[in-house]
């Protein structure tokens, strides 16, 4: 691994759980021996990527990565053209509704409006949704250039529960019924009891950027509910979709 990779190893042991981390920790989490991780803290922080408490001495994301996050949402304001949909989502399904975006064969959560419902499913930013195994990846690889499909479906594929769907042939069928139906759905893809529906984001060209989906415990799941919430985020996708890029995009109903 280049140490450019391993820097980035590094920064990703950082999420919302775990804001703070010390040597001993970081090492672990990474696979480095203390000397290399201790090397990198150094050198990320001369740089503001990470910064030390004085007081703690644990180890936290700098004012670097926000100032770079900063000047990325002022130029493609995803998030925020994307946030007041992800709202009334929420509202309308009564479920837990999330942005994600893609990141390196990921889609990562960026924002996130969780039920109010006491029986919900938690959604945290940061997390990261295997392609294959969610609502959201698979809405976005049935939107992907075939490319880029086949080379993410040539590779191994981690089984996350029983009902994860791994093999290339099966993967390709679903994929083309989602572009068919116009919304992706996951039964228990990625975790057990967990139900989603998902659309695809897309640039001016067409292709994807990220995701929008509704999770709900899939004991209220029912085929209607799947079919409503299966429109209802594919409508509001193409919403974000025609923000982003300033001009109308197609959120014909393409439900059966």
């Amino acid at each position: 691994m280049s140490t450019v990779g391993k820097a980035v190893t590094l920064l990703e042991a950082f999420d919302v759980h775990r804001p703070q981390l010390g040597l001993t920790e970081l090492a672990r989490l990474t696979g480095f021996d203390k000397a290399t991780a201790r090397r990198l803290l150094l050198s990320l922080a001369s740089h503001g990527m990470i910064e030390q408490n004085e007081t703690t001495r644990l180890y936290r994301l700098g004012p670097a990565l926000v100032r770079f996050a900063r000047i990325r949402e002022a130029h493609f304001p995803f998030l925020e053209s994307a946030r007041s949909f992800v709202v009334a989502l929420a509202e309308e399904t009564g479920e837990t509704a999330h942005l994600s975006e893609f990141d390196t064969d990921f889609l990562t959560s960026v924002y996130v409006e969780e039920s109010p419902q006491a029986n919900r499913i938690s959604v945290s930013i940061g997390d990261r949704f295997p392609l294959h195994a969610t609502a959201s990846g698979l809405a976005f690889l049935a939107a992907a250039r075939p490319d880029y499909v086949d080379a993410y479906l040539s590779r191994p594929l981690e089984r996350h529960t029983r009902f994860t769907l791994t093999a290339p042939n099966l993967l390709r069928q679903h994929l083309g019924e989602i572009r068919q139906r116009g919304y992706s759905i996951s039964d228990q893809g990625r975790a057990q009891g967990v139900f989603s529906v998902g659309a695809a984001i897309l640039d001016g060209g067409g292709l994807p950027i990220g995701a929008l989906a509704v999770a709900s415990p899939a004991v209220r799941a029912s085929g209607d509910t799947a079919e409503r919430h299966g429109r209802a985020v594919m409508l509001a996708a193409g919403k974000i979709s025609a923000r982003l890029n300033g001009r109308a995009t197609n959120t014909k109903d393409r439900t059966r």
